[in-house]
């Protein structure tokens, strides 16, 4: 007997539970920098826990848009020519978010201190949440229908 597994996405759900991952690492992230300001850090050295949340941040949000970039919105443009111009602009944006998570990853990596941190943090937290709301309004919908025969964390990163 053969037995075939069809296994169905609700990628619309996967993209929402995704940016709902990411923006609580980057919540971490900036609690982090708080709690080290208010511990009397006073813009100085930041603690491991920052440096680790800023680190992870960087990693988890660049393997996302890779993922997309890769993944998702290849068979969005096969399935649908006419989003074309509007994953151009999605890609824009992850080229430029691209360029501040480096920003930020150098920022720890030179051992900036906190309040430095903060600020980076603070910019990537508005460029992200504009970009990620502007992708679910156009997305979720076409999302919803789409037949994607692929790994979730594969596609939209694995965090």
């Amino acid at each position: 007997m053969h037995d075939e597994h069809h296994r169905l996405i609700a990628w619309d759900a996967e993209l929402r539970e995704a940016h709902r991952r990411l923006r609580r690492a980057l919540r971490a992230a900036q609690e982090s920098a708080s709690a080290s300001i208010a511990g009397g850090s006073d813009g100085g050295a930041p603690t491991r826990d920052l440096l680790l949340y800023c680190h992870g941040f960087c990693l988890a949000l660049s393997a996302h848009h890779l993922g997309e970039d890769g993944a998702l919105f290849p068979a969005l443009e096969a399935r649908h020519p006419r989003l074309r111009e509007l994953i151009g602009k999605l890609r824009q944006d992850h080229s430029m978010i691209a360029h501040l998570l480096t920003q930020l990853d150098h920022a720890v990596a030179s051992h900036a201190g906190v309040e430095h941190l903060g600020r980076h943090l603070e910019g990537l937290s508005a460029i992200m949440e504009s970009h990620f709301r502007y992708e679910e309004r156009e997305l979720l919908d076409i999302l919803r229908e789409l037949d994607l025969d692929a790994d979730p964390h594969a596609v939209l990163g694995p965090l």
